[in-house]
């Protein structure tokens, strides 16, 4: 019999209590049964690793698209699943706490909206208001889901510390219960976003083979992900086998 939805959302926020738990992105249910058999603790969608899944980009897919997307992760597992909600699928305060309703309803036992307004960033005024309103939506249908507040700053360029951690104190304050800036990697800047927010827990992305777990929990994070890393890494193995094929006709050796 599957999990309740309510044991997988009180799971998942035990999971943030103390210490430090990885979180991989699967794009399929294939993914997320392999990753749980495998005994990771929880699992995280990937909009990218869908996208390119669906042969399109990264932030292209529709909203209704991702839905049933998570709908079927969720239905997959037993295990608490972790929405890359991308932008929440709007812009207005209101209309993202619509669409964080409609991610709930999925059975997801948490979600994380971006401050990305196209290839910029949201006005801080206007993405402190979506969190709220995403903070809101949340706790009126008292689905005791995590919210998580992604700043994109550094994935757009613009690799301010002071500027993202004030956005992300901000969120923070706003009623998110998770705070991630992916594309910080300097253990240092790490560390000045974890004081800024404390007790708040952050999540870090896992962006080069130098980053490493142990690491990460020695400074204090509670969760790592990896984004569109291993779908990536699927994708490379895919490409390979598929040029040895038109090459010389033969595969790699299975497992």
């Amino acid at each position: 019999m599957p999990i309740p939805v309510a044991e997988k959302r009180a799971a998942f926020r035990a999971l943030h209590a103390s210490g430090c738990f990885v979180l991989p992105n699967p794009w399929d249910a294939g993914g997320a049964r392999r990753l749980e058999k495998l005994g990771f603790k929880a699992l995280a969608s990937t909009s990218a690793g869908i996208a390119w899944s669906l042969g399109r980009e990264d932030n292209e897919l529709p909203r209704d698209v991702v839905l049933d997307h998570l709908r079927a992760l969720c239905a997959a597992t037993d295990l608490p699943v972790n929405a890359d909600f991308e932008d929440g699928f709007a812009a207005a305060p209101d209309k993202v706490a619509a669409n964080v309703k409609l991610a709930l309803a999925t059975g997801v036992a948490g979600l994380s909206i971006e401050d990305r307004d196209g290839h910029g960033l949201h006005p801080l005024s206007l993405a402190v208001e979506r969190i709220r309103a995403s903070r809101a939506a949340i706790d009126a249908t008292s689905a005791d889901a995590m919210l998580v507040a992604r700043c994109e700053a550094y994935l757009l360029g613009q690799s301010d510390l002071d500027a993202t951690i004030a956005r992300l104190v901000a969120y923070a304050e706003a009623g998110a219960d998770v705070l991630y800036a992916p594309g910080v990697i300097d253990p240092a800047a790490i560390a000045a976003i974890m004081r800024a927010v404390a007790p708040k827990p952050v999540n870090v992305l896992l962006m080069n083979p130098q980053m490493r777990v142990a690491d990460l929990a020695a400074l204090g994070v509670r969760r790592v992900s990896t984004g569109g890393a291993l779908a990536a890494a699927a994708w490379r193995g895919f490409d390979l086998a598929a040029r040895q094929l038109l090459d010389s006709g033969t595969l790699p050796p299975r497992g």
